[in-house]
């Protein structure tokens, strides 16, 4: 018996928002070496939580999705 557990749809859709998560972090990313340090330390933030978010969204979706 699964303890917790994810429909199908569901962890689809964790994947999917999860990997949108890694795409955004990826061009904001390119933006912010385009863009002068002003902001670096901010950038570099918000992308390191899109990134461990999505991780996180994808290690959810991998462990509990059900087949």
């Amino acid at each position: 018996m699964i303890a917790l557990a994810i429909s199908a749809h569901s962890s689809i859709r964790f994947t999917e928002i999860g990997f949108l998560l890694f795409a955004i972090a990826g061009v904001w990313m390119v933006f912010a070496e385009l863009q002068p340090a002003r902001w670096a330390r901010f950038r570099l933030t918000v992308v390191g939580v899109l990134i461990a978010v999505g991780a996180v969204l994808n290690i959810i979706a991998v462990h509990w999705g059900t087949r």
